[in-house]
Order: C-alpha cells, then sequence, then structure tokens
C-alpha cells in the first residue's frame, strides 16, 4: 500500500491557487492524501481547515499524484460544485509519464473498472461488474524509454489513469502500485499531475479555469 512509511511534504505546506467566500483552488503536492486516512491525520483537508475551518472536500486526488484541488467554503457552494463533478460538467486534465514509447498518437481507453479487494487499495479492469471508465488521450513527447501524455478522464474513477494506462502496456512512472520494476525505478514519484481544471463559479455561473505548472 502506499500509505506504508506515510512522509507528507512540509514545503510548501499549503499552496492555494485561488480563494474567495465560496470556494478555495489548491495545488496539493505528491505524497499528501486529500482526506484523513485511517492512521494518518495530516492530510489537504486538515491543513486547510486550520485556516478555513468550513472547508469542505469536493473531489479528491489519490495521495501520489499532484494538481490542482477544489475545495467548497460553504454547504450551498459544495452541493453546486459535487453536482457539475456528478453531472461531468466539469473539465480535467493531467500529464503523465508512462514507460516506454506510445506508437500510436492519440486514442481512448474505455474499460469498466471495480475495486480489486484481495488486494485493495487497486483496482481492476472487469467487465461484468466493473463501473464505466472512459479515459481520453494524446502524446505530447516521445522520448528514448518514456512518453509525456495528455490525458482527459471523462469519468472518475478512483485511480482510473493509472489501471487504464497499464492496460495499455505503459504505466506510468514511478507507480508504487501498478508500475513494474523497471517503470518503477525510473522516478521517485508518481508521474501523474492534475494540471488543468475548469468548472462553474457556484454563485456568479461564470466558467473557470486554472492551470497547475507540472512539475516533472
Amino acid at each position: 500500500m502506499e500509505i506504508f512509511n506515510y512522509c507528507p511534504p512540509m514545503e510548501p505546506y499549503l499552496e492555494i491557487v485561488s480563494q474567495d467566500d465560496d470556494i478555495l483552488v489548491l495545488n496539493k503536492p505528491s505524497g499528501l492524501l486529500s482526506v484523513p486516512g485511517k492512521k494518518h491525520a495530516d492530510c489537504l483537508q486538515t491543513r486547510v481547515q486550520r485556516v478555513f475551518p468550513t472547508a469542505t472536500v469536493v473531489h479528491r486526488l489519490d495521495m501520489a499524484t499532484s494538481g490542482l484541488m477544489v475545495m467548497a467554503l460553504n454547504k450551498a457552494a459544495h452541493r453546486h460544485i459535487s453536482k457539475q463533478f456528478e453531472l461531468r460538467e466539469t473539465a480535467k486534465t493531467y500529464q503523465a509519464i508512462v514507460f516506454d514509447r506510445v506508437q500510436q498518437d492519440s486514442g481512448e481507453i474505455n474499460l469498466p473498472l471495480i475495486c480489486d479487494w484481495p488486494n485493495r487499495p487497486k483496482q481492476m479492469v472487469d467487465h461484468e461488474q466493473g463501473k464505466k471508465a472512459l479515459t481520453h488521450w494524446r502524446v505530447l513527447e516521445r522520448n528514448t524509454r518514456s512518453t509525456r501524455l495528455e490525458l482527459k478522464p471523462v469519468t472518475g474513477r478512483s485511480h482510473q489513469l493509472r489501471v487504464h494506462m497499464l492496460s495499455m502496456q505503459h504505466p506510468i512512472l514511478g507507480d508504487s502500485l501498478y508500475a513494474h520494476d523497471q517503470a518503477l525505478a525510473m522516478s521517485n514519484r508518481l508521474n501523474l499531475h492534475a494540471m488543468f481544471l475548469s468548472f462553474r463559479h457556484p454563485v456568479s455561473e461564470e466558467t473557470l479555469y486554472f492551470e497547475s505548472k507540472v512539475p516533472f
């Protein structure tokens, strides 16, 4: 499990990208939980609530994934943004570096996912009982032993991008759950970053766009 030997980064302790009376947009570092774990209280939610006690988590990123997250500062904002995620009205774009050279320039992965209970928190493809999961991808850059991809998940299943990349035989570099030894050794962190997030403001209804620099 990834939580073993949990050492969350302390610098930066809290990186706020944008804030107003209703929402907070934050840049979560790799290695920090989004919400408290069974044995670990330190997480993005806890850090934010020390400064903004009413803040609530609307969606999550895996502990190992870095990038943009939005939190609500009141119940009305939480309901509004949660509904947008539920109806897939938000837009999310990730960057990842995956193992080996991806030959095609772009494509989509439509493989249903379910929790791999004996090996949880791992997820797996299950065509009979899995929930629909759809990811669009395109190549940004090819190197000798890796490829930089842009990933656009349509659905938001747990570990969706990590399992979908694995299904292509191109695991994400540094993925302690799904990468083989060679891909794991090529990076000291999961090379997956939520670089773009768009949603409607819960009060003004204006479409907001946020970007975060890719740290790898």
